[in-house]
């Protein structure tokens, strides 16, 4: 009879291996994707299986043992971040710098800004597009010079980008107390409250 022995050493590493394989399966299986959306009765509906073309307000979250990855964008606009991720380079030009940033915000597009009289800005928009004409952005690998708001928004709807943001959920509470309006016959002015100040109760 023909027996062979184990190395104790050579045990322990196997054993140790099999332990670490199923402890990575262990938290594979708790690591899960569910969908969030409206269906078309106007139910939320939470799913593992991605929503139907006819759902509404979509979003993907993680599903962990004891936490849930949230975040504020919708599925299709995280659809289209990873696919076309959008930067804008600009510079403070005024007014048009400043408009066209404010499109990308107002749609609420995530967006990477590069400011090009800064660092390496300006090399970076010259090896996209050859020039140094911004604001300019990029989506994907499209990208268009000048602010052109039209042009802009059809590269946006394109990319997948919804063409209005999810509705901001705003805290519940209180209105402020306004200040006081027009000046009375007795005093020529209102002084503001103090930056900061919070008004009495």
């Amino acid at each position: 009879m023909i027996t062979a022995s184990i190395p104790a050493r050579s045990l322990t590493a196997f054993a140790l291996l099999i332990l670490i394989s199923g402890l990575s399966g262990l938290v594979a299986a708790q690591v899960q994707q569910v969908y969030r959306y409206i269906d078309v009765d106007g139910r939320v509906v939470y799913s593992d299986k991605p929503p139907p073309p006819s759902a509404r307000d979509a979003q993907a979250k993680r599903i962990g043992s004891n936490s849930i990855e949230t975040s504020d964008l919708s599925f299709a606009t995280q659809q289209a971040q990873e696919r076309y991720p959008v930067v804008l380079y600009t510079f403070a030009c005024g007014v048009v710098c400043d408009t066209a940033q404010g499109v990308l915000n107002k749609r609420g597009v995530p967006h990477t800004v590069i400011d090009v009289s800064q660092g390496d800005g300006a090399e970076r928009l010259k090896r996209l597009s050859g020039g140094l004409d911004a604001p300019t952005v990029q989506v994907g690998d499209q990208y268009a010079t000048g602010f052109n708001e039209g042009k802009w928004q059809a590269m946006l709807t394109d990319a997948g980008y919804p063409k209005t943001p999810p509705p901001r959920t705003n805290p519940v509470g209180r209105p402020p107390v306004p200040v006081a309006t027009a000046p009375s016959a007795t005093s020529q002015s209102v002084a503001a409250p103090p930056k900061g100040s919070y008004p009495q109760q």
